[in-house]
């Protein structure tokens, strides 16, 4: 077992029309998807997105609820035509989601792949951006990526891993909680303002904390919880599941994105292999999550169900030690596993330490010392508006306005990809899943597809009365590898599914 499996983040970017505080930010979502869409060559109603698989209500815990008992938001499989919604070359989504503009990369195999095509994500949201404002002085659009706006609102950094069916659900609730709630302090990315509508003041290691309500539950706009139990697995069904992870913050340090999705591989596959620490059970997973979050020393301790208390970083601790141990058991250790596990270990000593050392490494850490240093020097107490408005300038995508794009353009964020790989991925899919087959399909014959989604393309191939609907259930099937020569020597798409079906005889 190594740290590699099938995984991906989409991430709901917080937007604003500068200087016109009513402007409805749906519509001005759609007008940052459309105006990428047109420049790259995909029209609306072409390359769409195919809602036909879709089953937001079905319940890992075994049921599914009815459309009449679900809430507006959880109707993600109802195609509405006024909202733009497009499939890139790079076989990443784009669309309007909850008023926001998401990015929903696509499937890769590693945390450092991950790492790349979400920073592929943040280019995208960029050049849409810059399409809409053709004068900097006056721009029409901006763009965030964070997770509040820090006035109540709150839009989600969803990861997606792909698990064994035939792990034990409970399994997955009962050992991933306590990770889950301790894992902020690696992969937080820092916030001004405590509470949900910011009433209280301080700083706190998550942006996304104070929004969840539950342990376990269906819904990812409402009475949020911690492990969501959506069962859509855009994939074979009956031998995987797709965890949909909603509880994470939008990242943009390289190290933290890193290990936000190498140690929860690392965790599901104990899950899967039954290692999993015993014994971490939390008393109060919720209000756990919260102590934890607005404790930036990381001392606080949080009452666990058998009476003891530890501290985030007790935990953390303890998932790493036995992901070590059950390692060493299967007497294999790859260098990708190796990384992440040594990454791992380095920074819990550092945090333990002085968690200020990992300013280069550690979103929430960068962010504190950067407002520490203008307390400091102004006398600001976390009251002063001021300290609210930088933390929102901190991830405005506009590189100009950027605190943290200032700090990286310094060399003082380490970066673990280049940013040649990062331009790279903002037109080109992974090779390794099913990812390639779809984004080259978008670059080659745009004009055919009629839709898509992550588990098929529907073809309107010339000649052919009906549609052609390609299954794509087996994410690591539709490589390059696999697939490559069919593609290149395929002279229109009709010649294409000719030999695919050759392929699949």
């Amino acid at each position: 077992m190594t740290v590699r499996r099938v995984m991906g983040i989409e991430t709901e970017y917080g937007i604003s029309a500068p200087g016109d505080p009513s402007a409805n930010p749906m519509f001005l979502s759609g007008h940052v998807v459309t105006a990428y869409a047109r420049a790259h060559g995909l029209m609306p109603g072409q390359g769409g997105w195919d809602y036909s698989t879709e089953a937001p209500l079905r319940d890992a815990r075994g049921w599914e609820i009815g459309r009449w008992a679900a809430d507006p938001s959880q109707l993600t499989d109802i195609d509405d035509p006024t909202l733009a919604n497009v499939v890139l070359t790079n076989g990443a989504r784009f669309y309007v989601d909850h008023a926001h503009p998401e990015y929903s990369g696509p499937e890769v195999t590693s945390p450092l792949d991950a790492v790349i095509w979400d920073r592929a994500g943040d280019e995208v949201m960029r050049r849409a951006a810059l399409l809409l404002n053709p004068n900097p002085a006056r721009p029409t659009v901006a763009l965030y990526k964070n997770n509040t706006d820090g006035k109540g609102s709150s839009y989600g950094t969803h990861e997606n891993y792909l698990m064994r069916r035939a792990t034990s659900f409970g399994d997955i609730v009962r050992y991933l909680t306590p990770f889950f709630v301790a894992r902020q302090v690696i992969c937080g990315a820092g916030r001004v303002g405590i509470g949900q509508d910011s009433r209280s003041s301080g700083f706190q290691i998550s942006q996304r904390a104070d929004f969840f309500e539950a342990e376990v539950g269906l819904e990812t706009t409402v009475k949020r919880p911690i492990i969501n139990t959506r069962d859509e697995p855009h994939a074979t069904p009956d031998r995987y599941r797709r965890l949909h992870v909603i509880i994470g913050d939008a990242n943009q340090c390289d190290v933290a994105t890193y290990l936000k999705l190498g140690t929860t591989s690392l965790v599901l596959g104990m899950i899967e292999a039954g290692a999993a620490p015993r014994g971490l059970d939390l008393a109060d997973p919720v209000g756990a999550l919260k102590v934890i979050s607005r404790d930036p020393t990381l001392q606080a301790a949080v009452p666990l169900r058998d009476g003891r208390h530890l501290r985030a970083l007790d935990l953390l601790w303890a998932y790493h030690d036995a992901a070590n141990a059950w390692l060493d058991s299967l007497g294999e250790r790859d260098p990708e596993t190796d990384a992440v596990m040594s990454r791992w270990a380095s920074v819990l000593t550092r945090l333990a330490a002085d968690p200020m050392d990992l300013a280069a490494e550690i979103d929430w850490v960068a962010k504190l010392r950067v407002l520490q240093a203008y307390r400091q020097r102004d006398g600001l107490a976390w009251t002063e508006p001021r300290l609210a408005a930088l933390d929102i300038q901190w991830t405005d995508l506009r590189p100009e306005k950027s605190i943290f794009a200032t700090l990286r353009a310094k060399g003082r964020i380490e970066e673990l990809v280049s940013n040649e790989q990062v331009l790279a991925a903002v037109t080109t899919p992974p090779e390794d899943t099913r990812a390639w087959f779809r984004g080259e399909c978008l670059r080659r014959f745009a004009g055919n597809v009629v839709s898509a989604s992550w588990d098929s393309i529907v073809f309107d191939v010339p000649g052919q009365p009906a549609l052609q609907r390609i299954p794509l259930n087996e994410p690591l099937k539709g490589t390059k590898a696999q697939l490559g020569g069919v593609v290149a020597r395929s002279r229109d798409v009709g010649e294409l599914l000719r030999d695919l079906v050759g392929v699949s005889d």
